[in-house]
């Protein structure tokens, strides 16, 4: 493993389901912080879903935190090998969170957060017999989620080879969306030939802006 992961939000059962944003964390003890808040990503019953977050240029993830819908949400991130653990080392300028559905039921969702602070040096990683390559970062793309049935395909740039793909659904609501609305949005994924294949079906989506985030895990 060239990446661990490290908890950032336990399972869901101890926290409170829907915090407002004034209450997430992704800031605190940190003097100077640009908060960055994700849309309301859906939790997959079938699998682990995967979501990436980005600071402004110029800036590293510092602080994280994650707002949950409802209990049964355990969410972590993925962090790099390296001592100490800091902005910098363990984290880049972008966070990939990693959510899993533990207790079935109605849809869930999750708001990822990152704390943004200025770069100041990487750091170094501690010295092993065989240093480990930098951690492979999903190239992720967003759609744009219109109504109707949709047809994409990404692939990696020239000279990569495709070893991995996932997407996810996120909705930029104020509110957890409701069930209908998650419901609204349907996503199948194929890949092929090296190329990520993905038929979106969506419903109405009245005043209300939803994405699909594909990322793509180039080597």
């Amino acid at each position: 493993m060239r990446r661990i992961v490290i908890v950032v939000a336990v399972v869901a059962a101890s926290l409170v389901a829907s915090r407002t944003a004034d209450a997430t964390n992704e800031c605190r003890g940190l003097q100077v912080c640009v908060p960055v808040a994700g849309p309301w990503v859906v939790a997959d019953a079938a699998g682990q879903v995967s979501f990436q977050l980005s600071c402004p240029a110029k800036f590293v993830v510092a602080g994280l935190d994650a707002e949950l819908s409802r209990r049964g949400v355990d969410v972590t991130f993925r962090g790099s090998l390296g001592s100490p653990v800091n902005p910098g080392i363990t984290t880049s300028r972008s966070a990939e969170f990693l959510a899993r559905l533990l207790v079935a039921g109605a849809p869930a969702t999750f708001r990822p957060h990152i704390g943004c602070v200025p770069a100041a040096g990487s750091g170094e990683r501690f010295p092993t017999v065989v240093r480990p390559a930098p951690p492979v970062v999903p190239v992720a793309v967003q759609l744009a989620v219109r109504p109707g049935v949709h047809r994409y395909a990404e692939r990696c740039a020239a000279g990569k080879r495709l070893t991995g793909a996932n997407h996810s659904v996120g909705f930029y609501t104020a509110a957890p969306p409701g069930a209908a609305l998650v419901r609204s949005i349907a996503v199948t994924q194929r890949v092929s030939g090296g190329v990520v294949r993905l038929v979106v079906r969506a419903g109405s989506l009245p005043g209300v802006r939803a994405i699909v985030q594909v990322e793509l895990e180039c080597a």
